[in-house]
């Protein structure tokens, strides 16, 4: 499915402000990018960067004062994710070099202080995939999903004390439990088609048997159409906005719809507007108007 994705960011800058940004989407891995649109107000110099995960990055400086950010691009995504039950889980002696180090505890993922809660969720499951399903089965049951419980600083250690927290917080649970497991686990950062309510949105990936799969603890079953914007260890690896100075963030706006209902929209605008009609013919160079 073709996605027209986006967000509209507005800051008050109190000085001038250096940020890095991680707003567009990466290519490859199920998904091609088919069009992007970049606006920045003021208009500022924009330095681009690719990170060591090969996430797209930008750098700017915010002058004093409001500043904005529109971004916005149509996306060919999958429409339904893989899932393998039964495939194997990958030795660590056998793990990609560049794979190694998802396996360790991170800012936010304390896994080396989840291995008794893992080994209870996967009690009697089959080393591998299945481990992570219930794990991300087990979350979802056991997790209550609401806003506003949990800021910046909440750890996976926290999420599963409180039992509570939002996108991000699944997250970080669903990487700790599988890392201690030694199963390497990163969380990933995009857009969902038809979330309710719409936000940027987290979920994780496991590597089981050579290769990355993907785990959304927040969805009952598994969703494709997601857009990929970038990964890494944790969400200090992939936050959309990192600012080094006092800003404010006063709006944020997501959007996420197909491209042919856009295409359907304006067809029916152009069929339902005469003036648009009689514009087009008093252009053609051969008419006797």
């Amino acid at each position: 499915m073709q996605l027209n994705a986006g967000c509209e960011l507005s800051f008050q800058a109190q000085t001038p402000t250096p940020l890095v940004l991680m707003l567009r989407p990466r290519s490859g891995a199920g998904q091609w990018i088919i069009r992007e649109e970049y606006q920045i107000t003021p208009a500022v110099n924009v330095t681009e960067f690719t990170d060591m995960y090969g996430n797209l990055c930008q750098r700017v400086v915010a002058p004093e004062g409001p500043f904005s950010i529109h971004f916005s691009a149509t996306v060919q995504t999958a429409d339904l994710i893989d899932v393998a039950p039964g495939a194997p889980y990958t030795p660590v002696e056998d793990l990609p070099d560049d794979v190694l180090h998802y396996t360790l505890p991170s800012r936010y993922c304390q896994s080396d202080q989840l291995g008794n809660l893992a080994s209870d969720i996967t009690k009697n499951v089959e080393a591998g995939y299945d481990q992570a399903e219930a794990i991300r089965k087990w979350i979802h049951e056991n997790i209550t999903y609401q806003y506003g419980t949990s800021n910046a600083s909440t750890s996976a250690i926290d999420t599963a004390n409180s039992r509570i927290g939002v996108c991000r917080d699944f997250t970080h649970l669903g990487i700790s439990l599988c890392r201690a497991l030694n199963i390497p686990a990163r969380m990933v950062v995009g857009y969902l088609y038809q979330l309710d309510p719409m936000d940027l949105h987290a979920w994780f990936e496991a590597y089981i048997d050579g290769r990355w799969f993907t785990f959304d603890a927040t969805q009952e079953q598994p969703r494709g159409n997601r857009i990929t914007v970038a990964y890494g260890r944790d969400a200090a690896d992939v936050a959309f906005t990192t600012q080094f100075g006092p800003m404010q963030l006063n709006d944020m706006k997501v959007w996420v719809d197909t491209a042919q209902n856009d295409a359907d929209e304006s067809e029916k605008k152009m069929e339902e507007s005469p003036t648009l009609s009689n514009s087009a013919g008093s252009m053609n160079p051969n008419s006797n108007q």
